[in-house]
């Protein structure tokens, strides 16, 4: 088909706004009850868009209940080109390639999402379980045959020279795994962290699937921590720089038996943690938790074991949990926040950082209340309402209280942004332009000043700059991306924020 001139892609968005953005999701008009403080925010609107976002990420044979009806089926040879089936899982941020080491972090940390928050979620708990699910169901395809893991399916080299709809995308789906010759303990101990915190889940709605999840997560812990490398060594030309490890595996392997001593309650992971706690990183310092670093998330989770649980083997991580939330208090030294008020880490994605720390301050909050304890921070005593308080302003931020005055979730509020870096937005839909568009051919769209036509809800983009500011550019992945792993710690937030203000 020959390449399409910019007019004519345009000329197709004004349709597409109609055909392609009759979302169907219910959303009910709020009655409050009673509540003795008043929100800025709809908490539970934007809970309902996070969770929403997801849907928006599917890679695969689409369901008949699929709600962003401007995507369709996509990738459904996934996993051939090594004779095995890969169909489905997620896309991990605006392009079509599915990154196995993101996309278990996702999963984890919605599954954390959930373990915490999830009584508090009423209606949006079964969404946010299939949201889960779609992860789950792709990993256990990823992980059927022993001794292997298939880590990736695409080359991004190819993917990102194209600017394609993944119903149309004609890049190479290659597939590429972990074994014992090419190690992957990073991404091997991620995916078993995902499968053990789902198994907890779906323990009480789907016993027969929980135990599947718990049997696969340990078989596949075993294998990571058996054949230990790193990924990024033996797949470097394939996964670096995209989602390179830069933290090394070791942190995966401990945030792995953290997750695994969680399911199962198998004293052998207790004993793994306690004599490979320290050879894995539990006391360095480091306050970033992302899909690369795991330290600080292993350190609040084990916390809990210690605190709620009362489990005095794991005491040493209530101080380790302590270090990092002085380290990220205002005015720390080692934590840096814009004018605004944004924790700010990096240029890139930097809001992936606001709502993993988020979504750790609120879970550490809990935990402390739950124990009748505070933290303190030289002389100053940290209870959990101010970090409650911390992680709110960090989230209110995000949905809108910035000097942008704009949210910084599609979707959400009366200014959002409209030039997301995301392929399948970006360009017309199949209803309005069912004719293949060509790999070369949407760079005239990605490159112009118009809206997106589809509205992907409830995306979390990578966030304005280290002085507040965003210049909404298609162009700019740092700060218009959006990612699974920016919404997933998201979601366990705006549950809790959505609860405390009588919303849900």
């Amino acid at each position: 088909m020959a390449s399409f001139t910019l007019g004519l892609l345009l000329s197709c968005i004004f349709t597409t706004l109609f055909l392609c953005n009759a979302t169907h999701y219910h959303n009910p008009v709020q009655r409050h009850r009673h509540h003795p403080r008043v929100a800025s925010h709809n908490y539970k609107d934007a809970l309902t868009k996070s969770i929403l976002f997801f849907e928006g990420q599917r890679s695969g044979k689409l369901p008949p209940n699929q709600r962003l009806n401007w995507r369709r089926d996509s990738g459904l040879s996934d996993g051939s080109a090594a004779h095995v089936d890969l169909v489905g899982g997620y896309y991990d941020a605006g392009d079509n390639v599915k990154f196995g080491f993101p996309m278990a972090f996702t999963t984890t940390m919605l599954s954390w999402s959930v373990i915490e928050f999830g009584g508090l979620m009423k209606g949006e708990l079964q969404n946010a379980k299939e949201a889960i699910r779609w992860a789950t169901d792709y990993l256990l395809k990823a992980t059927a045959h022993p001794g292997t893991i298939y880590v990736q399916v695409g080359n991004a080299i190819s993917d990102h020279a194209c600017w394609e709809r993944p119903e149309d995308m004609d890049t190479p789906r290659s597939v590429y795994k972990i074994d014992a010759n090419t190690p992957g303990s990073e991404v091997a101990g991620e995916t078993a962290a995902a499968l053990a915190a789902a198994s907890l889940v779906f323990r009480r709605s789907d016993p027969v699937y929980s135990k599947l999840l718990v049997r696969r997560a340990m078989r596949v812990f075993e294998f990571a921590d058996k054949h230990r490398g790193a990924y990024s060594n033996g797949l470097r030309k394939v996964v670096c720089p995209f989602y390179c490890d830069y933290s090394g595996y070791q942190d995966e392997l401990l945030w792995g038996a953290a997750w695994l001593h969680k399911a199962t309650k198998n004293p052998s992971y207790l004993g793994y943690i306690q004599s490979n706690g320290q050879i894995l990183g539990a006391a360095q310092f480091d306050n970033t938790f992302g899909w690369d670093n795991k330290h600080v998330g292993a350190r609040i989770l084990l916390s809990k074991a210690f605190l709620v649980q009362k489990l005095p083997a794991l005491h040493e991580y209530k101080g380790h949990s302590d270090n990092f939330i002085c380290s990220i208090l205002p005015g720390s030294s080692s934590t840096q926040y814009t004018p605004g008020g944004l924790l700010f880490k990096m240029n890139d994605s930097n809001m992936q950082y606001v709502t993993s720390t988020s979504f750790m301050i609120l879970a550490y909050a809990k935990y402390l209340t739950s124990s009748r304890q505070v933290v303190n921070c030289g002389g100053t005593t940290v209870t959990p309402k101010k970090l409650k308080a911390m992680a709110k302003r960090q989230v209110d931020y995000l949905l809108g209280d910035n000097p942008q005055k704009m949210s910084y979730m599609v979707g959400y509020g009366p200014r959002y942004p409209q030039r997301i870096h995301h392929r399948g937005s970006s360009l017309p839909c199949i209803a309005s332009h069912p004719g293949k568009i060509q790999c070369s051919s949407g760079f005239s769209v990605m490159k112009s000043q118009s809206p997106n036509p589809n509205i992907l809800v409830g995306a979390v983009i990578g966030g304005p700059d280290q002085n507040d500011r965003f210049p909404d550019d298609r162009s700019d992945y740092e700060q218009s991306e959006p990612a699974t792993y920016i919404n997933a710690p998201l979601v366990g937030a705006l549950a809790y924020l959505a609860h405390s203000f009588g919303q849900l």
